[in-house]
């Protein structure tokens, strides 16, 4: 038996060992990822975890709880799936995603128990249970202060769950991946809710009538304490603003007011409360006014209704259900009302194109059908069928989606608009069209370092403003 460890010397070498993984699907279940990581000596035990779990918004409630508490001091890594451009954009730390050299060492330290879990177990280990494991490794080598980690899908049976959460986040439950987690909302909301841990504390944004059941039973099952959107937290005001919204929260431990989050999508208010509750949860107090402003001025959600061109207007929207292209099309209404759109969609999946779509139909100019570079994707001519029948009107197809935009954007002419919609997949190769693959990492991530020597006549221990960190004075022995 071959027990050498694998050669992962490039960045093409890394992704390649993950992307063979693909063929394995999804395989709900943690009976691999709990073999994995214990081979690994269970690096996800070594930092407090915030696991946010959802049907839509997860990886925004992500980003802004470990923006919110980066601006705050607190040493934060963030797990996301899936990704826009690169497979390093799953993997943050300190805001920053991890480096191209970062992404292929950590995957070197890993490979061998990845392969000789394999070996010993004969089963093989998904790519979504080798970038959890791959995430748990590389946050144990930085000395964090908590890890928030998104769900892939699901709850109950997602490897993220094989960490023991000190909050778990629900943002939100609607009928999604109903194949694995259920048919009906209530099914869903139990899978999800299977995140809550024995005596933790939950965090739970708005939720349908019929999830409260199967949520509440998971509370009481776990003794756990619950603050729920409008019963311990809410939005106390929200106004329309360029670029985003004004918003007032009132937290668990204190109200924020005029707060100014440049994000569109009045559901992306809700997301923001969620995140702030569940920080105040993880520092068991309110949070400091001017960090949080600091840390809402600097966010982005690349992909989350982004507008990446004008002339004409092109809006991307990674929406892959229908509570999600919902959200969207009220978003379209509400921000950028009298709008007709040239629509791009592409999905994945097994789902019904036009049952999806059909809440953009009041909107939609012309439909331009396309497929997203994934063996997954869904024909195109499936969806032009199918939206034509929901939302009433034309459609062309056009297979790659640069091309898919390209061509509705000549369509649209300079003071017109574009949607891209269905996928985050569909998202990203648009995105990447007109924009490139970088975005703005978050910049506001406060970071303590001691000096190394005592140049400053500084007493040790004491704090001082270097500029863009503060960092403590004196060099002690």
């Amino acid at each position: 038996m071959d027990q050498s460890i694998p050669n992962i010397e490039t960045r093409e070498d890394a992704e390649a060992f993950l992307d063979d993984r693909i063929g394995l699907g999804v395989k709900p279940g943690l009976e691999r990822i709990t073999g994995l990581v214990g081979l690994m000596g269970d690096p996800h035990l070594d930092y407090p975890v915030i696991q946010v779990a959802g049907t839509n918004g997860k990886t925004t409630v992500t980003r802004l709880i470990a923006d919110i508490l980066g601006a705050h001091g607190i040493r934060t890594g963030t797990f996301t799936s899936p990704h826009l451009h690169r497979v390093e954009e799953r993997f943050s730390v300190d805001g920053m995603p991890v480096t191209a050299e970062e992404f292929t060492q950590a995957i070197a330290d890993i490979a061998w128990f990845v392969e000789e879990y394999e070996r010993r177990s004969g089963s093989g280990v998904t790519y979504f249970e080798v970038t959890a494991a791959l995430a748990f490794s590389v946050f144990a080598g930085v000395a964090l202060d908590v890890a928030v980690v998104e769900v892939g899908m699901g709850g109950r049976w997602d490897a993220t769950s094989v960490v023991d959460a000190n909050v778990a986040v629900i943002t939100g439950i609607a009928l999604d991946h109903v194949e694995f987690l259920g048919g009906t909302v209530g099914e869903i909301a139990g899978e999800k809710a299977a995140i809550v841990g024995e005596s933790s504390t939950v965090v739970t944004g708005p939720l349908p009538a019929a999830a409260e059941g199967a949520i509440t039973a998971r509370v009481e099952e776990a003794q756990a304490k619950w603050y729920r959107s409008g019963d311990g937290f809410a939005v106390a005001d929200a106004t329309i603003a360029v670029g985003g919204w004004v918003v007032d929260i009132d937290g668990i431990y204190g109200s924020y007011t005029d707060l100014y989050l440049p994000l569109h999508g009045r559901h992306q208010v809700d997301n923001l409360a969620t995140a702030i509750a569940t920080a105040e949860v993880f520092v068991g107090r309110a949070l400091d006014t001017d960090a949080l402003r600091t840390a809402l001025g600097a966010t982005a959600q690349p992909g989350r209704i982004e507008v990446v061109h004008h002339r004409p207007l092109v809006v991307v929207d990674g929406a892959h259900n229908a509570q999600g292209i919902e959200g969207l099309a009220a978003t379209l209404e509400d921000e950028f009302p009298d709008t007709k759109w040239q629509i791009v969609a592409g999905m994945r999946g097994r789902r019904s194109p036009g049952e999806i779509l059909e809440p953009l139909g009041s909107l939609a100019s012309h439909l331009w059908a396309t497929a997203p570079d994934d063996p997954g994707a869904i024909d195109p001519e499936e969806i032009a069928s199918s939206a034509h029948l929901a939302l009433g009107c034309e459609t062309t197809v056009v297979a790659a989606v640069p091309e898919a935009v390209s061509a509705a954007m000549e369509a649209a002419g300079p003071g017109g608009s574009v949607v891209v919609t269905g996928s985050l997949y569909v998202a990203g190769e648009a995105r990447a069209a007109l924009v490139g693959t970088e975005f703005r990492p978050s910049g506001v991530h406060v970071r303590f370092e001691a000096e190394p020597e005592d140049e400053s006549g500084l007493d040790d221990g004491e704090w001082v403003d270097t500029g863009d960190a503060w960092t403590e004075g004196g060099g002690g022995g």
